[in-house]
């Protein structure tokens, strides 16, 4: 069916609560398993339905933040849906504790259970009214930013639409739309510190009453961290400090040279500029890159070829930057009619070929598993997601001149850099949530001044010249993952070297790296993110050395190209 035929009605999550609260009895008191099985099919069905509901109104929402009556929609979901866990927690405890147990366990598997049980320790009916309050502030962080109307170039952009003059070969010009958008982020800076700063306080007292020592704590359980804790992540990012910080300052020197700069003159407004003569652009119109991503998915494979002709075909895509519409990126699904969703804002920069593959690799995932029996299965966690997606923009590679005809080498050599640069910065996001929520009671300027001090550790080749926003220690503000994911970040991380591996396995067999891959993607969720590494023969991110091949590799290959 075709997104914009897609009916929506509200769910009806009082007649919803009684249906959860009848099959939470059904469990309690069956007489087989069978029975229990029976009860997990039916709440199975009646959570797809509600969760097409609430993805189609948050879809809609983010696609035109203005209308009405989506925006009332959102904003029921986000007030009443903490009320509504009370009966699923009631429900998954009847199955975790069901005397039958292991009977579901063996047709839906252990690890479903095994996720069930932390998710359980993440709500109590005591936190309905601050997890309505933490929803609501994110929702207030969206619509804000969202409405960003900045006047530049004769023009009135919003923050998306302005990423373009970001990556100008102009340096006046970059240097005028980072001041642009310094001025919308500091003209809200009040506001955005309020935000955050209860964003803090009710997401420690929520853990608090939950009984866990700080948010921290909680947010591991609410990522289904089911294979790795804090003390790991803390290793991996002591590993990208120590053997990739250094590569990236040495790609930083680099970069000055090819755009005429010393070292010591780069400032915050080149650090995305990467050519003398101008990044690498996609060609043509918006139209003309999704003609290019379709014929690039429908020779790539036939499971591929498939996928994307399901999209195009269903409308399931919306790509270009407008007025009213909400930042950034995203790939959710409508699980009632097995189709995945993408979303993204195009803006005339390479950004719309990374956005197109990143998301359409998440989407094709969803698009793989959509036929599981169970749901449940067919959803990892979420650094497992992010392989898909990171890893689906290294397997374009060899289509990459579709978008880019003559300049391909460059798009390739820009791309490869960006995601060694990416890594340390991506895991200086997730150290400062670290610190942010074991030390709740910082001010806002003393979380400025936290950001400010870990620039110094992850990017010490950054200078932020005049540009208030970020040379003040706000920059963490525009990251709308700590505002909206707390601790997803290091998801990108962690993911990010499972990409670089298929990367340098693709480079020296394509088809035995394309395999690997469909195998990590056909098991969906019904392994850890440890369990597809091993599935898919690639080395684990917190094992010791798992940088150094991959930053070796791709090191050689941009002194080569």
């Amino acid at each position: 069916m075709k997104f914009s035929e897609m009916p929506y009605s509200r769910v009806d999550l009082d007649a919803l609560a009684s249906e959860f609260d009848r099959l939470t009895e059904k469990v309690k008191s069956a007489a087989s398993a069978d029975d229990v099985v029976a009860a997990f099919r039916e709440q199975e069905k009646l959570s797809i339905h509600a969760e097409t509901m609430a993805s189609l109104c948050y879809v809609r929402n983010s696609i035109d933040t203005r209308d009405k009556f989506y925006v009332s929609e959102q904003e029921f979901y986000d007030t009443n849906l903490p009320a509504f866990q009370e009966h699923t927690q009631n429900l998954m405890i009847a199955f975790c504790e069901s005397p039958y147990r292991k009977e579901l366990e063996e047709l839906v598997g252990e690890l479903v259970f095994r996720n069930i049980e932390m998710d359980l320790k993440t709500f109590s009916p005591e936190i309905i009214e601050e997890l309505g309050r933490e929803n609501k502030l994110v929702s207030d962080y969206q619509k804000l930013v969202a409405s960003a109307k900045i006047d530049f170039d004769g023009k009135q952009l919003n923050i998306s639409q302005l990423g373009a003059y970001k990556q100008n070969p102009d340096r006046e010009v970059r240097h005028a739309a980072y001041q642009a958008e310094s001025g919308f982020y500091m003209e809200n800076a009040a506001k955005l510190d309020e935000i955050f700063d209860e964003l803090v306080k009710v997401r420690s007292k929520i853990a608090k009453k939950l009984g866990f020592k700080n948010f921290t704590e909680l947010a591991y359980l609410r990522r289904t961290r089911n294979c790795y804790d804090p003390e790991m992540v803390a290793a991996f990012r002591r590993q990208v400090i120590e053997k990739l910080v250094p590569v990236v300052v040495e790609l930083k020197k680099k970069q000055a040279a090819r755009i005429g700069l010393k070292p010591e003159d780069m400032r915050i407004y080149d650090d995305v500029y990467s050519f003398a003569e101008g990044n690498p652009k996609p060609l043509g119109t918006p139209d003309d890159i999704m003609a290019a991503g379709k014929r690039m998915y429908e020779e790539m494979s036939p499971e591929t070829a498939e996928f994307i002709n399901f999209m195009y075909d269903n409308e399931l895509l919306d790509l270009v930057a407008k007025d009213g519409k909400a930042v950034g990126g995203y790939c959710t699904d409508f699980p009632e009619y097995k189709s995945p969703f993408i979303f993204s804002n195009f803006n005339g920069t390479s950004g719309d070929v990374d956005v197109l593959t990143h998301e359409a690799g998440h989407a094709f995932a969803s698009y793989m598993t959509r036929n599981f029996e169970f749901r449940e299965n067919s959803q990892p966690t979420m650094e497992s997601c992010e392989c898909h997606s990171m890893s689906m923009e290294f397997f374009a590679w060899k289509w990459l001149h579709l978008f880019y005809g003559d300049d391909v080498a460059r798009a390739k050599y820009m791309h490869l850099e960006s995601a060694l640069i990416f890594i340390p910065y991506g895991c200086m996001v997730d150290h400062f949530q670290h610190i942010v929520y074991d030390n709740p009671d910082l001010t806002p300027a003393e979380r400025h001044n936290e950001w400010k001090k870990l620039e110094a550790v992850y990017r010490p080749y950054m200078n932020f010249g005049d540009v208030d926003f970020y040379a003040s220690g706000r920059g963490w503000q525009r990251q709308l993952h700590i505002y909206h994911y707390p601790f997803y970040y290091i998801d990108y991380c962690l993911a990010q070297t499972v990409s670089l591996e298929f990367w340098s396995l693709s480079q020296q067999d394509y088809k035995d790296a394309w395999e690997r891959y469909l195998r990590f993607v056909r098991e969906g969720g019904k392994k850890t993110f440890v369990g597809l590494c091993e599935t898919a023969g690639i080395d684990l991110p917190f094992n010791d050395g798992a940088l150094d091949s991959v930053s070796a590799a791709a090191a050689k290959y941009l002194a080569e190209n």
